[in-house]
């Protein structure tokens, strides 16, 4: 994969001094928020993994070729962009590559990237799931068997609350993958710090994480880990007002025929204008939040 897959500098010379690094995910810039908002919350991310210690992998795939680690002006390129370039999985990474094109990769296709490159952990706002209605419409996402098979492992405060959450745990619980509250008993609702759904294993430092994923990797375990990080609790918005307008999203999303890739980002930029902005900046202060603690566990597993 070499030939199909570039370093930036600033990423390689961390690698090959085993320093810690963290993978970021690029349809966050893209698709997730608009410009330039998008931009100053990327550059904002990667300086706060500099300041945690670590070295930040803003992944892309620019003109056919994978990237772990993007320039301040190819983030901005990203951005002023957006919705132009399409969201990019594992899927598509044979014809993005093989036709010189572009992507904005997403939770999957920045797992194997990162995967790719050698770095271990990524952070990420929340991952993609089951949806809701999936019994009938067997929308779930790669995310998951990503996960399962990709060994990277994923910060984040939990699933997009757009989601059947309950699903997605057992989906996650089916192929093997370790979700691991970070100081909490339970599964983050993305903008909220509950769901409702109690979790199996609850881990309070970075240290204990990483003993955690060295042990499974070396015992040549396949796939991820979910770190789920929940949003600050005087961040986190209200759950009734989430669920609110939540139900009136997905219905306008029915409304209009919105399916597919389309679905979640259409979702939450109807959230965005549906809550005056709010769940925004709870996505920007819950990315900032799973940055800081990807940092902290990469330093562990980097010093072990």
């Amino acid at each position: 994969m070499k030939p199909y897959l570039t370093c930036a500098p600033e990423v390689a010379a961390a690698l090959a001094e085993r320093r810690p690094v963290v993978a970021l995910e690029s349809t966050i810039i893209a698709h997730g928020m608009p410009y330039p908002k998008n931009v100053e919350t990327a550059l904002c991310v990667e300086q706060i993994v500099r300041a945690s210690g670590a070295v930040p992998a803003t992944c892309a795939i620019l003109g056919g070729q994978l990237k772990a680690g993007l320039s301040a002006a190819e983030i901005e390129d990203l951005g002023k962009t957006g919705p132009a370039v399409p969201k990019a999985s594992r899927r598509d990474l044979p014809y993005l590559l093989s036709e010189g094109r572009s992507g904005a990769t997403t939770v999957a296709s920045t797992m194997i990237i990162a995967a790719l490159a050698g770095i271990r952990l990524f952070a990420t706002g929340g991952i993609g799931g089951v949806h809701r209605g999936a019994p009938a419409t067997m929308d779930i996402s790669a995310d998951l068997q990503e996960l399962a098979q990709t060994p990277v492992a994923v910060v984040c405060a939990g699933a997009k609350s757009i989601l059947d959450l309950g699903l997605t745990l057992e989906y996650l619980e089916t192929f093997g993958v370790p979700v691991l509250g970070y100081q909490t008993d339970e599964f983050p609702a993305f903008y909220t710090q509950k769901s409702g759904f109690a979790l199996d294993y609850r881990l309070d430092s970075p240290e204990a994480v990483a003993r955690l994923l060295r042990i499974k990797w070396a015992l040549g375990l396949r796939g991820g880990a979910v770190v789920a990080n929940p949003i600050p609790v005087e961040r986190q918005l209200d759950p009734g007002l989430m669920e609110s307008a939540i139900a009136s999203a997905l219905a306008d999303a029915k409304k209009k025929r919105i399916a597919g890739k389309a679905i979640t980002p259409f979702l939450l930029a109807r959230i965005e204008q549906i809550t005056g902005g709010k769940s925004l900046e709870a996505n920007i202060e819950l990315v900032c939040n799973n940055a800081r603690l990807a940092a902290g566990i990469a330093q562990c597993l980097a010093a072990q």
